[in-house]
C-alpha cells in the first residue's frame, strides 16, 4: 500500500514574531514550512505548495483564518487539508462558528509549544491516512472499470476470432492468396486486443500515465 508522508505545514499569521516562531519550531520538528501573512497571500501560496496541515490565526488583516478556511473547505482541491484555527476566542459561539465553516481543530492563545507540535502532528497523520484512503477507493475503482471492460470486450472478441477463422478456411478452399497480408493484420490485431484484455482482467496495481498533456492513461505493462 501506497505511503502517504506529506508534512508541509502552511502557517497563516499576520504577527511577524508568531510567525517566526512557529515556523521554527515546527521545522525543528521535521516539518517543512511555508508562511503567509493573510489570506489572500496563503491563497497564493497554495498554488506552488502543497501543505497537509494550515495553521493560521483567526484575526488578520485583508482576509482572516476564518474567511480562508470557509473558501478552501468548500474548494475539492483543498477541502481535505487538515485546518486549524488559532485564536483568543474561546467562547462556545466562536468555537462553533469555526466548525461550522470546516476547521478542523483550535488553540488557544498564548500557544503552548508542546501542544501545538501535538496537534500538528495529529492533523498530519489524519490528512495522510484520508490521502491513503482516497487513493485506495480510486485503485479499487479503476481495477473494478478495467476488469469489467476487459469482460465487455471479450465476448465480442471471442466471436471475432471465431468469423476470423471461417474467412481464413473459406479462403483457403477458394485459393484466394491476395488476401493473406490482410489477414495477417487482422491476425496480429486479435492478438494485440487479447493481450490488452488479459492485462485489464488482471490488473493489480493500476497506474496512470500521461497520455497527453490533459489526458492520462492506464499503464497495462506495469503488473
Amino acid at each position: 500500500m501506497k505511503r502517504f508522508e506529506n508534512e508541509n505545514v502552511l502557517i497563516v499569521e499576520d504577527q511577524l514574531d508568531s510567525r517566526f516562531t512557529y515556523s521554527k519550531l515546527l521545522e525543528k520538528n521535521g516539518y517543512k514550512t511555508e508562511v503567509a501573512g493573510n489570506g489572500y497571500e496563503a491563497l497564493e501560496k497554495l498554488k506552488s505548495f502543497s501543505p497537509s496541515v494550515i495553521l493560521a490565526d483567526w484575526t488578520m488583516p485583508e482576509m482572516d483564518g476564518l474567511t480562508l478556511c470557509e473558501k478552501l473547505k468548500n474548494d475539492p482541491t483543498y477541502k481535505n487539508i487538515y485546518y486549524i484555527i488559532i485564536t483568543a476566542r474561546i467562547t462556545l459561539k466562536d468555537k462553533v462558528e469555526g466548525l461550522n465553516v470546516g476547521a478542523d481543530d483550535f488553540l488557544s492563545k498564548p500557544v503552548d509549544n508542546e501542544e501545538l507540535i501535538a496537534r500538528i502532528r495529529s492533523g498530519v497523520r489524519i490528512f495522510n491516512l484520508q490521502a491513503e484512503v482516497k487513493e485506495n477507493e480510486r485503485n479499487r475503482a479503476l481495477i473494478d472499470l478495467a476488469f469489467t471492460t476487459g469482460h465487455q470486450i471479450n465476448n465480442p472478441l471471442a466471436s471475432l476470432q471465431i468469423s476470423l477463422e471461417s474467412i481464413k478456411n473459406a479462403i483457403q478452399i477458394k485459393n484466394i492468396p491476395d488476401l493473406e497480408d490482410e489477414i495477417f493484420i487482422a491476425e496480429e490485431s486479435l492478438k494485440r486486443i487479447k493481450n490488452a484484455v488479459q492485462s485489464l482482467t488482471n490488473l493489480k496495481n493500476p497506474k496512470l500515465i500521461n497520455y497527453t498533456s490533459s489526458t492520462q492513461m492506464l499503464d497495462l505493462d506495469s503488473d
